[in-house]
């Protein structure tokens, strides 16, 4: 009896993404001496969630970092539409490339 093909793995859809996962916003005003940078990012975590990384500061500095642990994905995004609209409202731009 002739032996059979092993079967080839099964790998899930990809999925494209039509949320961002990483913003990076900077307020600049001169006049006010306000110059600061605020970084969002989603990360998974080693329990299956995902780990919204929220880092801000004054633009040359290391700045602070917060970690939010979210169970699934959709929920850490929602988080990063909310942080961005907030931030957004107070007067911080996308980051210019280059």
């Amino acid at each position: 009896m002739p032996k059979r093909a092993p079967k080839a793995p099964v790998r899930p859809p990809c999925q494209l993404s039509l949320f961002p996962e990483t913003a990076a916003l900077v307020r600049v005003d001169p006049a006010a001496n306000c110059w600061r940078f605020y970084h969002l990012s989603l990360q998974p975590d080693l329990f299956g969630g995902t780990a919204l990384v929220r880092q801000w500061g004054r633009i040359g500095t290391a700045g602070r970092q917060v970690c939010e642990l979210h169970h699934d994905a959709g929920q850490a995004r929602d988080a990063l539409a909310r942080q961005l609209r907030a931030k957004r409202r107070r007067g911080y731009r996308d980051r210019p490339a280059g």
